[in-house]
């Protein structure tokens, strides 16, 4: 009796019998195979005879003879100079033969490219016998295109206890990249598969090779949906590999570039499109064929989505689209800030194109100015045309009507930084249809073009790509959702956040996250006692004690001891690893960039740090930039971060968003962060690199409350909760008309002589007018109020315009108006009652208490942000005044302000032994194990209640404090019980139980998700958990194997990936047992010796060397904790 096939020759056959019976490949042969150069012979020799039997028979393919063999190594060497890509799309030449390799997909109602690509012969190969010297080895399958391979495959099964890991594996142990077939560039991927996921790499490079996922994704994550029709992964092959799906990948995406590392050597590299990006590209291609000029698109595509290779693959293949007989867009603009994304669209194109007939780049330096150039490209034709933001929209107010009667593809990249106000109306009433001016036009007419230029244009589709999109992004381009009453906003694609981490194109920036406490107490240095304003005296105090030269000195050696103690003896990122230090303000940058030049030197580093900031500064009596205090232009910063000695970068406000730099491991922030800005600072740690396993922030100025908030709206799709309500701009108006600023006559004599170009001085008496009105008719509350408002109405009717289906001539001419008149209406005197309090004070202490590491766990849905808030206006609030010794007395209450007689003694008492006398009580201890945080922070209180009851007699005046000052004692117990608490939780079962789960997640990065490895990875912890001052050696290994039912190579590929240099997971140890039946340990250096005296040295022989090893025991144990607190050997 016949039972299904579940093994990995079944799966085998699944996939060869889809893509013959059902895609039109034909079936190959093994023996078919030409091992010395590559080919399958007989598929080669058919498709030429076919389509070209002349040069067929000039090359004499049919029998073997010199001419054949000059053919095939004349193949053979172009692969190997130009890729087997270009080879396919552009053939080979051989003497007097030019050869066709690949035909192309075929124009519609073309009957003879049908024809030739008819001809194109597509099969797959079992058990590939690719080797001249092992000839046994055998690939799963192979696909070949005309006879040239281009995919392996080696195939596993679950059902078996193989995975898609032991098909990696399998690549990185037993496909050497020496064999003809595997050299870059010989096949265009290759693939490990399962029948839950699929990876890729396209350039097999032995151990080092890298494995990428090529899957679907899941529930905004990684992994494959559940396919009811099939296995997961039956898309592979019934979708990707497809002829027509091949034959796109081929024509359209796959390439080899070049690119410089980070020494400036040229390498080349080569792209397969990831899953996400083949899907988001055909499906903006699909919905822009199917319905036409006029769309909006929101791609919400995250860090390490691969946005530059999206944006350049669309790009080109937009200028492809047709609309009957015609092109659909004229021309495509890509609107970007990177210079990188102008080099990968390049690099595109060249692919398939002579670059400079299709590709315009606006570029600083040349010849013409950026407007002339954008102008002249326009002019020419150009089909691709590059600018940056701040060029595009201004320099299009000079082109010709000519140009506004063509059509667009407009692409956005990072779309929140570059839409939503008068940067889209400039650039949509320069593109639009009814920029045109007509004789005769009336002043309705021109204020009607005004409003329908403002709107998202009939002539162009926008295609906005960001990470992090805000709500007004979300309005314009997002597709519309209605839910009730309410109409929601969502991206057309997203690849996010949650995914991009999970499939290990980026880090997690959350996973070691430490905020950092100051601790400090002023003075008072006069000696009468003023008052002053106390919420903004409270703001002034804290960014004096934080930038006081003490406090940054302070925080600057935390910061350095820790990047020497933490990442560079860890050799974190291969011992390349590079800090950022971001700073709240240039002066603050220059502060810190003296105190690290300081204490590098005193602590004899070899390190330096670079500082970043714009413009020109003022430091101490003289002026200083960035390039006077570096020593070098600041155009050589982020090659400089790359060399030595350079390792800390110290920014403010620059390079915080778009720079990538993945030798980037730890942040130092001293800034305060919230939202998008939180995001987009922390993220740029994210960049994967091959030696980077993790990242760290030190964070002295916010808390994780804060900044799990920020990144939960954009870890998963961010959804707009709904429209905003037009009706507010009647309600703005109506509020502003009310304080009869201006008469309606006003607004309208002002915007007809603007939009009739009359000349300035005619405009000013109306603006002046009303400037007298607002500043004699209204109180400080009203002009507050007004002037708000008036802002609030400017900004939102700029984005509202661009969206609503109809149009307002009133709102128009308001905005115009208000346009002109909230940059002339004076700001309200509002007296700083806090101004000289700086001089007042003084710094009597600062210190800063490092938090415990955490992971920020962020919440598994999608979120959901508020749309743009039209709410404004208000008044001036009420100072509060208050003297100064009780500004002071509050102030430096929070932080544990008390004058001690014996300072020294009572700081003693109170960070070490209340700690420890509090953390030794066994209620406590108990609750903190069984209970949660709430429950142990009942037990601590008592527990320091007793404490400091029992200190009565020894440290009275302590006593008295807690007893009588509810904020000394309120300071007391926070700090006790952060500290304590922070101790039991991170002590050796925690940090052991914080390491396995990092480990789990870079043993399922490198072996896939399959539960055997996890199972495997959680065997080996729970023993170290259980065991806590013991070794795990192979006995127990054994017997913890046959437990789970595992077999023991598969726990020491786990223990081997997990002892890498770099990763820190776990430490292999040797040891020996002596006569007595003690262990002592073997140093490394012990083993390495002995190992090179027979192997290299050949001091002793094999016999020997296994008489010494037969007294060494092995074993491994966890690796010393990041923080050096903890260690178990």
């Amino acid at each position: 009796m016949s039972t299904t096939d579940t093994s990995e020759k079944g799966l085998e056959s699944l996939i060869v019998a889809s893509l013959v019976d059902e895609a039109g490949y034909v079936q190959g042969r093994s023996s078919d195979y030409e091992r010395d150069h590559a080919v399958d012979l007989a598929q080669l020799s058919n498709f030429l005879h076919t389509t070209q039997p002349k040069s067929a028979e000039a090359l004499e393919l049919g029998q073997d003879n010199p001419r054949r063999m000059q053919f095939l190594h004349r193949l053979q060497g172009e692969i190997a100079r130009r890729g087997v890509i270009d080879m396919l799309r552009k053939g080979v030449k051989h003497g007097p033969v030019s050869v066709d390799l690949f035909y192309g997909t075929p124009t519609p109602g073309n009957i003879k490219a049908e024809e030739r690509f008819a001809a194109n012969i597509f099969s797959v190969t079992r058990q590939l016998r690719y080797s001249k010297d092992e000839t046994r080895l055998a690939l799963d399958l192979c696909i070949f295109v005309n006879g040239l391979p281009i995919a392996t495959f080696e195939l596993k099964n679950r059902l078996t206890k193989q995975t898609v890991a032991d098909a990696v594996q399998q690549y990185k142990r037993d496909r050497s990249p020496k064999e003809l077939l595997f050299h870059f560039g010989r096949c265009m991927v290759h693939f490990a598969v399962d029948d839950q996921e699929v990876r890729m790499c396209t350039h097999l490079r032995g151990k080092d090779s890298w494995f990428l996922p090529f899957n679907r994704g899941w529930n905004d994550g990684a992994g494959n949906p559940p396919n009811t029709s099939g296995i997961k992964t039956d898309y592979l092959w019934k979708e990707i590999l497809t002829p027509f799906g091949l034959t796109d990948i081929i024509e359209n995406y796959a390439q080899i570039v070049e690119e410089k590392d980070e020494k400036g050597h040229k390498k080349r590299k080569q792209i397969f499109p990831r899953f996400h990006q083949l899907a988001v590209v055909h499906k903006l291609l699909k919905d822009a064929q199917t319905r036409g000029v006029g769309q909006r698109y929101l791609i919400q595509h995250s860090a390490g989505s691969g946005k530059s290779n999206s944006i350049a693959w669309l790009a080109h293949q937009l200028i492809g689209l047709h609309a009957g007989k015609g092109a659909l867009f004229d021309s495509v603009i890509v609107v970007t800030d990177r210079t990188v994304l102008d080099r990968q669209i390049r690099a595109t194109i060249r692919q398939f194109a002579q670059v400079s007939a299709v590709i315009g780049a606006v570029q600083a330096g040349a010849a013409q100015s950026k407007t002339k150039q954008l102008g002249t490209y326009l002019d020419a034709g150009k089909k691709i045309i590059i600018s940056t933001l701040q060029t595009f929209p201004y320099a299009l107010d000079r082109i010709g009507d000519a140009h506004r009667g063509r059509t667009f593809a407009i692409i956005i990249d990072e779309a929140h930084s570059s839409q939503g106000g008068r940067t889209s109306a400039k650039m949509n009433i320069a593109l639009s249809q009814q920029g045109g001016e007509e004789e005769g036009d009336t002043f309705e007419d021109k204020i009607n073009r005004i409003m329908e230029a403002r709107r998202m244009l009939a002539n162009a589709s926008y295609f906005a790509f960001t990470a992090t999109p805000k709500n007004k992004t979300l309005e314009i381009f997002g597709e519309p959702v209605p839910e009730g009453d309410k109409v929601k906003h969502r991206p057309f694609h997203s690849y996010t956040m949650k995914q991009a981490i999970q499939e290990g194109f980026i880090l997690d920036v959350l996973a070691n996250y430490t905020p950092v406490e100051s601790y400090y107490r002023l003075m008072k240095t006069v000696v009468d006692d003023p008052a002053f304003d106390t919420k903004k005296a409270g703001k002034k105090l804290r960014r004096y004690v934080e930038s006081h030269d003490h406090a940054i000195r302070q925080k600057a050696e935390i910061m350095i001891d820790h990047f020497h103690e933490q990442v560079i003896a860890r050799r974190k990122i291969g011992g390349k690893a590079r800090a950022m230090v971001v700073t709240s303000g240039i002066a603050r940058a220059i502060q810190y960039f003296h105190a690290f030049t300081t204490y590098l030197k005193a602590r004899k580093s070899p390190y330096q740090a670079i500082v970043a900031f714009s413009g020109e500064h003022k430091d101490g009596d003289r002026k200083v930039t960035e390039a006077t205090l570096n020593g070098f232009p600041s155009t050589q910063i982020e090659k400089k971060i790359q060399q030595e000695p350079y390792r800390f970068l110290i920014v403010a406000d620059k390079f915080q968003t778009g720079y990538d730099e993945p030798l980037l491991h730890t942040m130092y922030v001293d800034k305060q962060l919230s939202s998008i800005k939180a995001v987009q600072t922390l993220s740029r740690l994210n960049r994967a690199h091959f030696n980077k396993s993790d990242t760290f922030v030190l964070d002295f100025m916010n808390d994780s409350d804060t900044i799990t908030q920020a990144f939960a709206d954009y870890y998963r799709t961010t959804l707009l909760s709904e429209e905003s309500d037009p009706n507010k701009l009647h309600d703005l108006k109506a509020a502003l008309d009310g304080y009869q600023v201006y008469a309606p006559s006003q607004v309208d004599q002002l915007a007809r002589m603007f939009i009739d170009a009359e000349d300035r001085d005619k405009l000013d008496p109306i603006l002046d007018a009303c400037v007298a009105t607002y500043t004699n008719e209204l109180d400080e509350d009203g002009q507050v109020d007004f002037k708000g408002k008036a802002k609030v109405f400017g900004r939102t009717y700029q984005f509202l315009a661009s969206i609503l289906p109809y149009t307002n001539a009133d709102w128009e001419k308001l905005s115009i108006f208000l346009n002109f008149l909230v940059p002339k209406l004076p700001a309200p005197q509002e007296d700083d009652l806090s101004k000289g309090i700086l001089e007042t004070v003084d710094m009597d202490s600062y210190r800063v208490e490092v938090r415990a590491s955490m992971k920020i766990a962020l919440p598994d849905m999608d979120a959901q942000i508020a749309p743009v808030p039209t709410s404004s206006g208000g008044q001036v609030a009420d100072p509060q005044l208050e003297y100064l010794s009780n500004i002071l007395k509050a102030f430096n209450e929070q932080f544990g302000n008390i004058d001690w007689k014996d300072t020294d003694r009572i700081r003693q008492v109170i960070t070490e032994e209340i700690p420890a006398k509090v953390a030794a009580d066994k209620a406590y201890q108990n609750a903190i194990r069984n209970s949660d945080k709430a429950a142990a922070r009942l037990e601590h209180d008592r527990a320091l209640q007793n404490v400091v009851i029992g200190m009565l007699t020894d440290h009275t005046e302590l006593f008295k404090q807690f007893s009588d000052n509810p904020s000394f004692k309120k300071w007391l117990a926070d700090s006790i019980f952060g500290m304590t608490y922070a101790d039991a939780t991170a002590g050796p079962f925690a940090l052991l139980s914080g390491l396995m789960n990092k480990a789990e997640q870079f043993v399922s990065r490198q072996f896939g998700s399959d539960q055997r490895w996890i199972k495997v990875n959680r065997a080996i912890w729970e023993f170290f958990l259980e065991h806590q001052e013991a070794r795990l050696g192979l006995s127990a290994i054994s017997k913890i194997a046959a437990d789970l039912s595992l077999s023991v190579d598969d726990f020491l590929s786990v223990l081997c990936l997990l002892t890498g240099s770099d990763q820190e997971f776990i430490q292999r140890i040797y040891y020996r047992q002596i006569s007595s039946g003690e262990e002592v340990q073997v140093p490394v250096a012990e083993v390495a010796q002995q190992t090179r005296r027979w192997i290299y040295d050949q001091e002793i022989d094999e016999t020997q060397w296994r008489e010494w090893a037969s007294t060494v025991l092995i074993g491994w144990a966890p690796a010393e904790k990041l923080n050096g607190s903890y260690r178990l050997h």
